[in-house]
């Protein structure tokens, strides 16, 4: 039988949202506030899904000390009160939205947690707004 574990941790970070092929009216139609040029932010939370077997010689489907180790690494010390846009390599090229940072974190963790595990991150831009991936 598998079961689902969660791990749940949060950053702050600034963005914004903005098509450079775009002209400035389009931007700020399409982005509204979150198009500012001086950027604006948020407190982040994630939570990252873990489902798998659990290890009978531990009884746990994976530890999650180690996850937690594993996202402070390669995702709370690169983003954390960073401005995405301009302090990230991830995001020079790639519009800092909700959905596009939860596949960025996702695709961070994907390769350090075994393959056996499925993982999905959900991401909390504010309390009413979050993305899930992959669903």
């Amino acid at each position: 039988m598998k079961v689902a574990v969660y791990r749940k941790e949060h950053f702050n970070a600034a963005h914004r949202l903005n098509n450079p092929d775009w002209d400035e009216a389009t931007n700020q139609q399409v982005f509204g506030k979150c198009n500012n040029p001086h950027f604006h932010g948020h407190n982040y939370e994630i939570i990252i899904k873990i489902v798998g077997e659990v290890d009978p010689a531990t009884g746990y489907v994976i530890d999650l000390k180690v996850l937690g180790d594993l996202t402070k690494k390669y995702v709370l010390n690169k983003f954390d009160h960073k401005n995405l846009n301009e302090d990230t390599e991830e995001f020079k090229n790639l519009n800092p939205s909700a959905e596009n940072i939860a596949i960025v974190i996702y695709n961070l963790l994907r390769d350090k947690i075994d393959p056996k595990f499925y993982m999905q991150i959900r991401l909390y831009e504010t309390e009413r707004n979050f993305v899930e991936y992959p669903v």
